[in-house]
């Protein structure tokens, strides 16, 4: 089968060390890494027979990567930290540069691979940062914006070195070569943003409309693909024309469903991507020069830890934040792997100082989380009174909240939930870990904390312990659980409403102390039911009677052991005999113009009035010299037999 049995060989152990590598809290590029290294012509055993052709499709899962980086990219993310992103990050890259050239220089490398090495440990991993900091519970922290910012922009700085180093292979060019490079991207990015922008999001406009989601894949696949492939044509990167592509989608009313579709296809050949990395380290080299390599982690740890430190002081950030960036973003990231690649295939570096970089890297990014999480411990030694940073929260009461309730997740059913307890005018606070959604909750007015609500520090930042209850909207049952879980420990007392995506969860939910649990999509579906069989002309106590059933029988376990559900149950039992209905009474109506007692409704019907809405005004349980007037809506409560009375009473005589 050739390459594709590569391929299959490739995927199923990649499988297998991503799971491992998830297990022990690592990202799971280490595990696509260590497969590659492998199944590598340097180690024994089963070995990949096409490896040249897998580094060929690899070049696709480079420009899905930075695809995706434009579809993400927008500088409303860097508003908060505009200053030390768009400034201070080129200054760290430059600085990081002039160490990494320090460090080639005395190991005894030529200029050139000491410019790369500068390069190459200038950028940082914002996957390893983005799952270390939710780890542990750090986002929505001021240093973690700070972080995010800064990364933004080294991502962005790839562009850029993608085309500017490979030239430095012919230096009697010297800044002809450079400055064209320089027109030829200016000129592509010009016309991307004057013609792309306006051509691009028509072409997604007219295949949205067409309603097939292959299609739409295809076709956002195709643009990123095919201007990238255009780029090349011109003498450019590959990768920088897929880059430019999804910048300019990204601006379109079709840029976020482009990137929720494009994942997948990023993530897939972005394995075979970071496989073909792994391939190209040699274990026997790495254990050759074992101490030099510890000694170039040590030193590109601590020297990038201070100059981040140093911009941090630099750009007037205190407390806790120099420390924070520092022991945060001191590895080598994962653009870092792409730049190599580049520095490979166009002979820029040889395999010694790429087998360097890389294991420094894997190196780094493995000892991230654990130097990272010193942050608190450290300054704690300083101010000893530190716990953690504040997070990012908005409209919280200057005196805190009391007797709240805590909505996990503010997404529409969050949101909803939120809306009714605002009108209502009850005390309540969003969690949630969607910038946008958390956006759109401080325009409307709401209480929300930032961040991962199955963590300590931000239950805490929501009043956890003054809570009366937690809502749990997270559909799926892992985040669900570990959030319920962590709830209870901190407030045994709190009562717990919970969302779940199936009803096997159920016993799962009941032994974790749940109250009430809801099934979205099975309510939805009575619902449905309920209105279809009412237009069917089906009774309505009969419609009413049929859901009951099909809902005592999924809720059965709660309903046998549990009173409220029991309550719930007997309420809706009484609601099958006393079904509300609302009647409008037309001006011939016989009714109009006497009163409830005149008439003898309850004598004469058996139903009751409990209610009439007159010109936008309810008028709740009228008496009997209540008098009745054309257009008034009328609520009526009886069997169906007694409404049916009034019915007939109340209309028009033919």
């Amino acid at each position: 089968m050739g390459i594709a049995t590569d391929i299959i060989i490739l995927v199923v152990v990649a499988f297998f060390c991503g799971l491992l590598l998830q297990r022990l809290g690592q990202p799971l590029i280490l595990g696509y890494i260590a497969a590659g290294v492998i199944l590598g012509p340097h180690t024994d055993g089963v070995t990949v027979s096409n490896v040249h052709q897998i580094e060929l499709l690899a070049e696709i899962g480079i420009a899905l990567l930075l695809f995706a980086l434009g579809l993400e990219f927008s500088l409303k993310d860097l508003k908060p930290v505009k200053k030390i992103a768009l400034i201070g990050t080129p200054i760290q890259i430059a600085l990081t540069i002039g160490l990494g050239s320090g460090i080639g220089h005395f190991m005894g490398w030529d200029w050139k691979s000491s410019l790369w090495l500068g390069a190459l440990i200038s950028l940082s991993s914002t996957m390893v940062i983005l799952k270390t900091l939710m780890n542990q519970g750090w986002l929505g922290t001021l240093s973690s914006k700070v972080m995010i910012g800064m990364l933004i922009v080294q991502d962005l700085a790839v562009i850029p070195m993608m085309v500017i180093l490979p030239q430095l292979n012919n230096p009697a060019l010297g800044l002809p070569a450079l400055g064209l490079a320089a027109l030829k991207a200016a000129g592509f990015i010009a016309g991307m943003i004057l013609l792309g922008s306006r051509l691009l999001p028509g072409i997604m406009a007219h295949i949205a409309k067409l309603g097939s989601r292959e299609l739409f894949l295809l076709g956002i696949t195709a643009i990123g693909l095919g201007v990238g492939y255009l780029t090349y044509l011109v003498g450019l990167s590959f990768a920088f024309g897929a880059f430019v592509a999804g910048m300019v989608l990204n601006e379109s009313d079709y840029g976020h469903q482009a990137l929720s579709d494009i994942i997948p296809l990023r993530d897939l050949f972005g394995l075979l991507f970071f496989t073909s990395v792994g391939m190209l380290l040699d274990p026997a080299f790495i254990m050759e020069h074992l101490g030099s390599l510890a000694l170039l982690v040590l030193v590109v740890g601590i020297g990038k830890g201070l100059i981040f430190a140093f911009i941090a002081r630099l750009f007037r950030y205190s407390n806790v934040i120099p420390l924070a960036l520092g022991l945060g973003l001191f590895q080598v990231g994962e653009f870092s792997f792409v730049l190599a690649q580049v520095g490979v295939s166009t002979n820029s570096i040889d395999k010694d100082v790429y087998s360097f970089v890389m294991s420094a890297a894997i190196l780094t990014m493995v000892l991230t989380p654990l130097v990272s999480g010193q942050t608190a411990r450290l300054y704690a030694l300083k101010k000893r009174r530190f716990r953690h940073e504040a997070l990012e929260s908005s409209n919280i009461p200057v005196g805190g909240l009391r007797g709240h309730v805590i909505i996990a997740g503010g997404g529409r059913v969050g949101f909803q939930i939120a809306q009714v307890l605002k009108r209502l005018g009850l005390q309540f606070v969003i969690v949630e870990l969607d910038h946008r959604r958390v956006e759109q909750a401080k325009e409307a007015g709401m209480t929300v904390v930032y961040g991962d609500v199955s963590q300590e520090i931000v239950l805490d930042a929501a009043g956890i312990k003054d809570a009366s209850q937690l809502i749990v909207t997270i559909p799926g049952i892992v985040e669900a659980r570990a959030t319920i879980i962590q709830a209870q420990r901190l407030n045994n007392k709190i009562e717990i409403i919970a969302r779940t995506s199936s009803s096997e969860y159920f016993d799962l939910l009941k032994n974790l102390g749940v109250s009430v649990v809801i099934l979205p999509e099975f309510e939805a579906s009575l619902e449905i039911t309920h209105q279809s069989l009412l237009r069917l002309q089906v009774p309505s106590s009969e419609v009413q009677r049929y859901t009951d059933t099909v809902r005592q029988e999924l809720y059965a376990d709660w309903f046998s052991n549990n009173d409220d559900y029991r309550i719930l149950s007997h309420l809706r039992g009484a609601e099958k005999q006393f079904d509300l209905q609302w009647i409008l009474l037309s001006p011939e109506s016989p009714i109009v113009d006497k009163s409830i007692g005149e008439i003898g409704v309850r004598k004469k019907t058996g139903a009751s009035v409990v209610g009439v809405i007159r010109e936008e005004r309810l008028n709740a349980n009228p008496d009997a010299d209540f008098v009745f007037r054309p257009n008034d809506w009328v609520a009526i409560i009886g069997s169906e037999s007694n409404r049916e009375s009034f019915a007939k009473m109340a209309s028009p005589v033919n």
